[in-house]
């Protein structure tokens, strides 16, 4: 219990209490959604690919990235982030050692600013043993 108050926390203060990100999940790597914003709801088949984007980089670099209904583009994939974008608004993924972190910002921030609040988290939660 108190491991999952912990991943809501992250999800809330890390993510969304920067103004940046507007829905986010965190994703265990073995399966089901660890925290997520709310509403923000990834199936099954969406939750899956995106945790096995990064065992395959190539195949999300070629069909794009899927997260509630919304397809992106992918603009880079490889075995630690996946970044893609739908337009002005954007999608970041970054695997930790147990995780997969999605965040979607909206239009109007900038993916370097979304990219490093992602990725700062994921850099925590590696060094914490996540």
């Amino acid at each position: 219990m108190r491991f999952e108050h912990a991943r809501i926390a992250d999800v809330d203060s890390n993510l969304l209490g920067t103004g940046k990100i507007e829905k986010a999940a965190i994703l265990g790597q073995q399966g089901g959604i660890w925290a997520s914003s709310p509403g923000y709801t990834l199936d099954t088949t969406e939750q899956s690919n995106i945790v096995g984007a990064f065992v395959d980089p190539s195949k999300v670099q070629a069909e794009g990235i899927r997260a509630a209904g919304t397809k992106f583009f992918t603009l880079q994939a490889n075995d630690r982030s996946v970044y893609g974008k739908k337009g002005e608004a954007g999608i970041v993924t970054v695997k930790t050692k147990q995780a997969v972190l999605v965040a979607e910002y909206p239009a109007g921030v900038t993916p370097g600013d979304a990219t490093k609040i992602v990725e700062d988290l994921a850099d925590y939660l590696i060094g914490v043993g996540f």
